[in-house]
């Protein structure tokens, strides 16, 4: 069942007409999207859209979704503007009706999960991706409290259980070949909530099975 004060904090946070997180797409999304073909991709905890309708003008189809309506009606405004089509439902991910192996690439971009249930969903997601499909993952690091004790701006949550380690990332997702998995320190400049230096974890992995 959804946490209604975590849902409310989502409704609340993209109920303004201002993107929270800007509208122009993840810097890391779409240096890897550059990379693979286009298909079938996948965006949990998508928001207000940016990197779903970034996906679609590459060519691919797009799915997304979030528990936030808010976040809906603004991802769906942006992609009429820009004149593309996605598919954004809004509900967890356990009531919505995605298929084993349906999509070609998963992107989790800053899909912070509350702390009991990321792993799960991490797992969860792990059946829609086909063999050999890709998971893209950008994050806040358990380090990134020292980042936001110095500086507010560069937001990301406050409690360390919701944040990730490496460790953590190779656990939720063994059977992947690791391109990339790695935890550094970025400059982010993203809407009114993204803005300063913080560190990430970013993984790139290839399903092996």
């Amino acid at each position: 069942m959804t946490d209604h004060t975590w849902l409310n904090r989502w409704d609340e946070r993209y109920g303004t007409e201002e993107f929270a997180y800007g509208t122009a797409p993840n810097n890391y999304l779409r240096e890897q999207l550059t990379r693979l073909t286009p298909g079938k991709i996948l965006f949990p905890a998508e928001g207000e859209g940016r990197n779903a309708v970034f996906a679609a003008t590459q060519g691919w189809q797009v799915s997304a979704f979030d528990i936030s309506a808010n976040g809906r009606n603004k991802a769906l405004q942006l992609a009429e503007q820009q004149g593309m089509t996605i598919d954004y439902q809004v509900g967890e991910l356990s009531a919505l009706n995605y298929k084993e192996e349906q999509f070609d690439a998963i992107a989790l971009v800053y899909a912070h999960f509350p702390a009991a249930i990321k792993s799960s969903i991490h797992q969860m997601l792990n059946q829609y991706l086909r063999k050999g499909g890709f998971i893209i993952f950008e994050a806040f690091s358990k380090n990134h409290l020292e980042y936001i004790a110095r500086n507010e701006k560069v937001g990301g949550p406050k409690d360390l259980e919701s944040l990730f380690s490496v460790e953590e990332i190779r656990a939720d997702f063994p059977d992947y070949h690791s391109i990339e998995l790695a935890e550094t320190e970025i400059e982010l400049k993203e809407g009114v909530f993204h803005n300063g230096t913080g560190s990430v974890i970013r993984f790139v992995g290839q399903k092996l099975t």
